[in-house]
């Protein structure tokens, strides 16, 4: 039938059915869909045939090996499959139109063009993002503000991250008398409103998703409830969500706002859907009680070195991962390491604590310990932390006081996604720990490589300060470590002075 003839036939108006056909994602109201199911119901058996080949989702067009992985993680993987779920749920959708929406998607997709957009979003950097979100959110109230800082005269560094002066320079130690955030005993709903728009690229991410093979887990993550920093301690609760509801939601703001930045499109407020609908102001974003605000931790790691007849000078090696692209999180991106989610293994309760998940971490992201790694297989132990688990270092440094110190340097809302952020330093400083294991840090999947920096050496930092291929956090983290290391660092430093301002 021509539009025209068809919407006759239901008896509605014609432009109705246009609208129809220039948005095919449209979900008609009640009402017209049962005019809709009444149709299809008294048409002829040759009309109901046609109608269900047409429906039926063609085979994937991805390529060779690619197609079959990705149906069968579509229909069996638990991770999809919760988020799709997840996605039905919050779009009011009815049952299985999230894995329709995501099928259809899935077999548009050129991978070589996601390859391609992945390139050219490489090329936008962290100052980049930081200029167009300050244009968005303009300047904050009460205190708040960008955390920015000038390493020595010459460099000057501004981040996405909004702090206040009494989140900076904590001089906290992760130790349950300082470290006391908490878990809440009851986590209020992640109610989010989602309409066509917000839903429609949720599916989208899934179907990129599906075809890059992106590693995805639906771990739970601690969501923030309410915090309060300040000199020598964190306090707060926390509540418990879902990751892939973060996945569909909140972490899909940076691709939008990327992707507006290397296709020219306007970043203002009503140019960005996505941000407009989750993060449109900077009282949203410190609303946490009242959003999904996930995040992590995040710390600069310093190593005592013995003095060396060819490197010199005993010092502290720094260490800074250049991030995979199949991360979730600030792939491709220069960061601190370790870097993670704040986020619970088994003891939700203990877990909650802000130096529960940089210890594991360290072990994790520094150590070699895949089995706590949720990204890479279930977890069965009871106590993954165990000290008759933990690694031969990580052994070592727990086995005496003063072998390690944990510190936690600031705090921020990253407007990039909404995170919240606990930048932290991790000092090793006993020099035995490096003549023993040294060789045994490597960093996993989540770095393609690792970069290694000498606290001595003032002009190569510099130069790593001013490198634009940062992530926001990791730069903050960076600054704010190094910053904290020139006061307790002695002889084995020798660093310029790191001022912040808050912008």
């Amino acid at each position: 039938m021509s539009q025209e003839g068809f919407a006759e036939h239901l008896g509605i108006a014609p432009r109705t059915v246009t609208f129809w056909h220039q948005k095919p994602d449209t979900r008609p109201k009640s009402d017209v869909q049962q005019l809709l199911d009444t149709a299809l119901d008294r048409a002829s058996p040759q009309v109901k045939a046609r109608f269900a080949e047409m429906t039926t989702p063609e085979p994937l067009d991805l390529p060779e090996g690619a197609a079959a992985d990705a149906e069968v993680r579509l229909n069996s993987d638990p991770t999809i499959v919760a988020a799709l779920d997840w996605l039905d749920k919050h779009a009011r959708w009815e049952p299985g139109r999230a894995r329709r929406e995501v099928a259809a998607r899935l077999v548009r997709l050129d991978v070589r063009d996601l390859h391609d957009r992945g390139v050219r979003r490489g090329r936008v950097n962290q100052r980049d993002t930081a200029r167009a979100l300050a244009d968005y959110y303009g300047h904050a109230t009460n205190g708040h503000g960008r955390y920015s800082a000038r390493f020595g005269t010459g460099t000057e560094a501004a981040t996405t991250v909004l702090t206040h002066p009494d989140w900076l320079d904590l001089d906290c130690p992760l130790l349950p008398r300082h470290d006391k955030l908490t878990l809440s005993g009851v986590t209020p709903a992640d109610d989010l409103a989602m309409d066509e728009e917000t839903a429609g690229r949720a599916a989208q991410r899934l179907a990129e998703a599906l075809a890059l093979g992106n590693r995805m887990v639906n771990m739970p993550l601690f969501r923030l409830l309410d915090v309060d920093v300040r000199k020598h301690a964190i306090t707060g609760t926390v509540g418990v969500t879902s990751f892939v509801g973060y996945a569909v939601t909140m972490d899909l703001l940076e691709g939008e706002l990327i992707d507006a930045l290397t296709t020219g499109q306007p970043t203002s407020p009503g140019a960005l859907p996505l941000r407009d609908a989750y993060l449109p102001s900077l009282s949203a974003v410190l609303d946490v009680s009242d959003r999904m605000c996930a995040g992590g931790t995040l710390a600069l790691t310093a190593i005592a070195r013995p003095a060396d007849p060819f490197r010199g000078e005993a010092d502290y090696l720094l260490l800074v991962q250049e991030r995979s692209g199949h991360v979730i999180n600030a792939a491709r991106r220069l960061a601190v390491i370790p870097k993670g989610f704040h986020q619970p293994l088994t003891d939700f309760r203990v877990d909650a604590q802000v130096g529960a998940t940089l210890r594991r971490e360290m072990e994790e992201e520094l150590f070699g310990r895949e089995d706590i790694d949720n990204t890479v297989g279930e977890q069965r132990h009871a106590d993954p932390m165990h000290p008759s688990r933990l690694s031969e270092p990580m052994r070592w440094l727990m086995g005496q006081p003063g072998r390690l110190r944990l510190e936690c340097t600031g705090f921020g809302l990253n407007l990039v996604s909404g995170n919240f952020e606990f930048a932290s330093l991790i000092v090793i400083e006993d020099e035995e720990f490096w003549t023993r294991y040294g060789g045994q840090v490597q960093a996993n999947w989540e770095a393609s490589r690792l970069r290694q920096y000498s606290s001595l050496d003032t002009d190569l930092l510099e130069e790593l300060v001013n490198d634009a291929a940062w992530s926001n956090e990791g730069l903050f983290a960076l600054l704010q470590g190094l910053r904290r290391l020139r006061e307790i660092g002695g002889s084995r430093v020798d660093l310029p002075p790191i001022e912040w301002e808050i912008t």
